[in-house]
């Protein structure tokens, strides 16, 4: 076992993408059921494939990108093995220049804690990825406050799908998932309980973008990212916060594979997103400091 240890040199790349779902694993096994699969696919309108490790890694090579690489453990909720977040480790420790890999565990494991520590003491991950709707659990629920002072303890960084999802999205009641779990207001008590905690917010929080801007204002260990949506669609409270007064906490990201960072860079370009200053913080600078690259 390689224990992954970061080789990424920031100044040569342009941006870090801190949103990739590793999707399927060596032996052709998804991440999701196939309904979810195709549901999702359906929804972004997407045709992009589920790319391996390996082949992300010289997709972000070729653009001069690193990212942030990722699986969601939802098995009590889906009863569907995840992909494995060692072997993801393992193929970032061989892609340590691109890739950063974080690990994922179902909170509802028995063995979640250990599973934290293990991923993080023995194969390197950075941090953890959580989808609340997608593995059926209310992050604000107490009984999960160890888990966090565990995140907390070894330095991580805990990731959280905030906002509207399309997963399960078109099917019958889809599919039972619950998007109340994902309302960005159940981690400000997170965030004032673990101050030390690095907390992301993933993705535009539609269709409660003033609440994550809310926490992200007075919670300043809470960081958006800004992925899963084309910045055209951005709401205009997001990029107002993004272009001032969160300009140092908000960060690139594109949910590859699902939108691509090609498409999300040149609709940003188009629409004028970003003012020019500010942009190479949310494409970089931003994510070096939070991953702590190069220190």
């Amino acid at each position: 076992m390689t224990r992954y240890e970061p080789n990424v040199d920031v100044d040569a790349i342009d941006a870090i993408d801190m949103h990739v779902h590793i999707e399927v694993d060596e032996h052709g096994h998804g991440s999701l059921p196939d309904d979810l699969t195709e549901a999702a696919s359906a929804y972004f309108a997407a045709d992009a494939g589920r790319p391996d490790l390996d082949s992300i890694a010289d997709y972000y090579r070729e653009r001069r990108m690193a990212a942030v690489v990722f699986t969601v453990d939802a098995e009590h909720r889906l009863q569907h093995p995840p992909i494995s977040s060692e072997t993801i480790a393992a193929g970032a420790a061989r892609h340590n220049d691109v890739l950063i890999p974080f690990g994922s565990v179902d909170p509802g494991r028995i063995d979640a804690i250990d599973r934290v520590r293990r991923l993080a003491e023995d194969y390197g991950v950075r941090g953890f990825k959580f989808h609340p709707t997608l593995q059926g659990f209310d992050p604000s629920d107490e009984a999960h406050q160890p888990l966090y002072a565990v995140l907390e303890e070894l330095g991580l960084i805990a990731l959280f799908h905030t906002g509207q999802t399309g997963i399960g999205a078109g099917l019958p009641g889809g599919r039972g998932l619950r998007l109340a779990f994902s309302n960005p207001m159940l981690l400000d008590g997170v965030a004032a309980d673990f101050p030390r905690l690095q907390i992301i917010m993933a993705h535009p929080s539609v269709p409660w973008q003033d609440e994550a801007i809310s926490v992200a204002t007075h919670k300043h260990n809470t960081w958006i990212d800004l992925s899963g949506w084309s910045p055209k669609y951005f709401p205009e409270s997001l990029v107002r916060a993004a272009n001032s007064f969160l300009r140092e906490r908000v960060l690139f990201g594109s949910d590859f594979p699902l939108l691509t960072p090609d498409r999300w860079q040149r609709d940003a370009a188009a629409a004028n997103t970003f003012k020019p200053e500010v942009l190479p913080s949310v494409l970089k600078k931003n994510a070096a400091r939070l991953l702590r690259i190069n220190e």
